[in-house]
């Protein structure tokens, strides 16, 4: 499984994101923050910089308790909440 090693703040809702296999990325996380628990994360710069890893979920986090399936940054999908799944 792959997880993210590392989160940078870049611009906007942009990260740029180390992953445990090596690869980068910078992702738009605009299109994740969604629901009640990113609401404060959206509004507030600071918040949102905030963001780190969690070593043992894999992935970024915020002081909020909030975060993003690893999967879904490493792939780009969907998340369960945008497909009418289960919310977390």
């Amino acid at each position: 499984m792959v997880r993210v090693q590392s989160v940078t703040p870049i611009k906007d809702f942009v990260v740029h994101l180390r992953f445990t296999d090596g690869s980068e990325r910078d992702v738009d996380l605009e299109r994740y923050l969604n629901g009640p628990i990113f609401e404060a994360i959206r509004k507030d710069r600071s918040l949102f910089e905030s963001v780190r890893v969690d070593p043992q979920l894999g992935t970024i986090v915020w002081p909020n308790g909030a975060d993003i399936d690893p999967d879904v940054l490493y792939a780009g999908g969907t998340p369960t909440w945008a497909r009418g799944g289960a919310t977390s």
